[in-house]
């Protein structure tokens, strides 16, 4: 099984990168994903679902403890045959 994952993280900061933000990216661009759009307002990854629900882990808990407030993320399966 496939997996398409959009995320963000908050409390937003138009004046600087948050902490909780540069964590989710570095956990996103470390895992074995086939694909990552990082954006000031929204990230999406996809991979296979074992890759996906890792590095959802890692977000979650590492944007925490990084002082996130809020994670929003919507999972969608992949239909087979659609990339």
């Amino acid at each position: 099984m496939r997996l398409r994952v959009e995320f963000t993280t908050e409390p937003f900061d138009l004046d600087r990168t948050p902490a909780h933000a540069v964590v989710a990216r570095e956990v996103v661009e470390t895992a074995d994903l086939d694909t990552v759009d990082v954006g000031p307002f929204g990230n999406t990854v996809e991979g296979r679902a074992d890759a996906v629900l890792g590095a959802v882990d890692g977000v979650l808990r590492k944007a925490l403890e990084a002082g996130a407030t809020r994670i929003s993320l919507q999972v969608n399966v992949i239909p087979e045959g659609e990339r």
